[in-house]
């Protein structure tokens, strides 16, 4: 049987370290002197050393394919990430332009715009501020009973009121003053926010209503026996002070296209086809204009910037599945990933893409060449773009279709942890090998360990019995001697 590159190569490290620690302990028996610490720590060396490289050159290959695993995945979340930003930057669609920018600030809506639009705007959407009665502090006391505030249209001394909206009570405690009720209004979800002013004559109430017309309201208070006070908190359109109202809730109105409109608010969704406002100031009688951006030119950039970074992965793909120096070879992320990039031409990202749209990368000029490594078709992308401008438009948005959700999907299917023949899943089952290998390694330095302090305490008895024996040799040997030198006199 063939044996592998990498095969070889943990055999050769095995052999290597086994034969430096034979050859240390050899010559360290042919010495005339034997250190048994160190002679303990070789053979406990020499007895595991081959086992301990085997494991350490298995971790190795592993760090190294996780280290593959772990750059293509990262490649393609780059890019998924790259594309939504160019997305949401909005270079890449059609995009309204405003030429009075002090008039309104104009966004993209879902759909595409095109041509020019002329907005007037003749009001903007505000909420009813009302004040309460001037008092001492803030910490003075308002009486007890009920607040109530009730919804509708104020106008003039006229109150229509909202009948398909509850009124609101709140209940107010003999211990409740002008800061705890602004509280309380806060908390009761009414739609209106209220706070204690404190000026030069004293703390007064003020509340504020949400924008438009109908949110309007108007105060009752129903006072416990003996609190007064709370009474003064009444305020109606046709019986109140009307220097309390400072100002009174209206639409905004504004003339889109020759046509004349009202809003409850001053933002504005999809006030026409690819436009949304958000209206900041009044221009009554002078119109101005609203044109819609050429994103022909960045399409081209990104589809250029997106051939460019799939050949870099593509490149590293094939380095790191290369059949002689590649880690991820027949490794199943690294084939699902290929497969992925081996039919993205051809893959629909517009699904809901009308007849005659363009619906896959290959209508935006992407194709593959025979080796595998993309290219742009010019030619096709600028087809496309002139025969349907919207349907290229829309490839590129934040939908749930398009350029970016397709290679967001596919970053989110390459990092999947669950599926083991992602990239995802090989790294984790890699680091579980990893993990186990940690603990193998660990074992046998253990077992080493052990075997060197065995040997150490054996070695120490057999120096004590040799040293035991060398000095009862050395009485032997003096004591022949003496004999001897008795004999000869």
């Amino acid at each position: 049987m063939a044996t592998s590159p990498t095969s070889s190569t943990t055999a050769a490290i095995s052999a290597t370290s086994s034969s430096s620690a034979t050859a240390q302990l050899l010559a360290s028996l042919g010495s005339s002197t034997i250190n048994t610490s160190g002679l303990a720590e070789q053979l406990s060396a020499a007895q595991f050393a081959s086992r301990i490289d085997a494991v350490t050159a298995k971790q190795d290959k592993i760090t190294t394919q996780i280290s593959a695993a772990s750059t293509l995945k990262s490649m393609m979340s780059t890019l998924a990430s790259s594309l939504g930003t160019r997305v949401r930057e909005g270079d890449l669609a059609v995009t309204p332009v405003i030429t009075n920018a002090s008039v309104a600030t104009v966004s993209k809506g879902t759909l595409s715009g095109s041509g020019t639009s002329t907005l007037e705007v003749t009001a903007l959407a505000k909420g009813q501020t009302l004040t309460g009665p001037t008092l001492a502090a803030s910490t003075s006391a308002v009486g007890a009973g009920t607040f109530t505030l009730r919804f509708g249209t104020v106008s003039g001394t006229s109150f229509s009121a909202d009948t398909s909206r509850a009124q609101v009570d709140i209940a107010v405690t003999s211990s409740d003053t002008l800061g705890t009720l602004a509280q309380k209004i806060n908390a009761s979800g009414a739609g209106v926010s209220a706070y204690v002013a404190t000026g030069a004559n004293g703390a007064q109430l003020v509340l504020r209503g949400a924008d438009g017309a109908a949110n309007g309201f108007q105060i009752e208070t129903t006072p416990d026996a003996g609190y007064t006070t709370l009474a003064a908190f009444n305020w109606s359109a046709a019986t109140g002070a009307a220097s309390q109202l400072k100002s009174t809730a209206t639409d905004a109105a504004y003339v889109l296209d020759g046509v004349a409109r009202t809003s409850t608010s001053n933002t504005i969704t999809d006030a026409a086809p690819g436009l949304t406002l958000k209206l900041t100031g009044t221009n009554a009688g002078s119109p101005t204009t609203i044109s819609y951006s050429d994103p022909a030119s960045a399409v081209q950039t990104a589809m250029n910037d997106l051939v460019e970074a799939l050949n870099q992965i593509v490149t590293q793909l094939n380095s790191d599945t290369d059949r002689h120096t590649g880690s991820l070879t027949n490794n199943a992320g690294a084939r699902a990933l290929r497969q992925m990039l081996s039919s993205l031409s051809s893959r629909v990202v517009m699904p809901n893409a009308t007849p005659g749209q363009p619906s896959t990368l290959g209508d935006l000029g992407l194709k593959i060449n025979r080796n595998g490594t993309f290219a742009l078709d010019s030619a096709v992308l600028n087809k496309t773009m002139t025969a349907s401008p919207d349907g290229t438009a829309a490839m590129f948005t934040n939908g749930l279709y398009g350029v970016y959700a397709t290679f967001d999907s596919m970053a989110r299917s390459v990092s999947s942890v669950s599926d083991p023949g992602s990239l995802g899943g090989v790294i984790t089952a890699l680091g579980t090998r990893q993990t186990s290998l940690t603990e193998q390694l660990s074992d046998l330095q253990t077992k080493q360990e052990t075997l060197r302090t065995q040997l150490v305490s054996r070695y120490a008895q057999l120096a004590s019995r040799v040293s035991s024996s060398q000095s009862t040799l050395s009485f032997l040997q003096a004591q022949i001697t003496a004999w001897n030198g008795k004999s000869g006199n």
